[in-house]
């Protein structure tokens, strides 16, 4: 017997893509398939010894008419100081700078400027001693004895001392320091004798920043 062909009918759905098979019919051996293909609905399926689904790989979007990953970029990232613990003030200053010429004590982190404040320094005759000291004695609400009469002035608010005395020079009788002042409006002038006047609270902080030993240099 020769070989018959059978057309089987198209079954086809609206909007839906057709799908047509042809057996063919061996004479002796029975029925025999030389192989299938078939494309539906975007899937395709090869015959053998084993099924293969192959899914659709989803496409780079597009904006604009241009192509970006379908991966989200990154957030930055922003500024490392964002990230980083504030800066925290060091207890004590490493070294106190006094300028005459400034009018003004400045004190330091190492290199780095920590803080200023103005100052009121020795007058003519009475000039504050420049060159290389330290911090000898801190003195909370100090005894004032004047300089020529040797008449004590206990504190108060009439102590030309203030309330704060840091001692950083002594020739084994005289002493001179930063101090605080009940005269405030002669900051910026030279009018001490030889001393360093600061406002009140100026030296209230002063007096918690420094400690004994800390180095003082007096330039002109």
């Amino acid at each position: 017997m020769g070989q018959s062909r059978i057309d089987l009918p198209e079954t086809k759905q609206p909007g839906a893509q057709s799908c047509s098979v042809t057996p063919d019919f061996p004479s002796k051996a029975g029925w025999r398939w030389r192989g299938l293909l078939a494309g539906c609905l975007g899937w395709s399926l090869l015959a053998g010894p084993s099924w293969a689904l192959l899914s659709p790989v989803p496409a780079p979007l597009s904006t604009g008419g241009e192509l970006r990953s379908a991966t989200p970029p990154l957030p930055p990232l922003g500024e490392a100081t964002d990230h980083l613990p504030p800066r925290v003030d060091p207890i004590y200053a490493s070294h106190v700078v006094l300028r005459l010429s400034d009018r003004r004590v400045y004190l330091y982190d190492g290199d780095q400027l920590w803080v200023s404040y103005p100052v009121a320094v020795g007058r003519e005759g009475w000039a504050t001693p420049t060159g290389n000291f330290m911090v000898q004695r801190k003195q909370a609400d100090p005894t004032w004895r004047h300089p020529f009469t040797g008449a004590l002035v206990p504190p108060g608010p009439d102590n030309p001392l203030g309330r704060h005395w840091v001692g950083f020079w002594s020739d084994g009788n005289n002493v001179i320091g930063f101090h605080g002042t009940p005269q405030e409006e002669l900051i910026g002038q030279a009018v001490s004798h030889g001393c360093v006047r600061m406002r009140n609270a100026d030296v209230a902080e002063f007096f918690e920043r420094v400690q004994v030993g800390t180095p003082v240099v007096v330039e002109p």
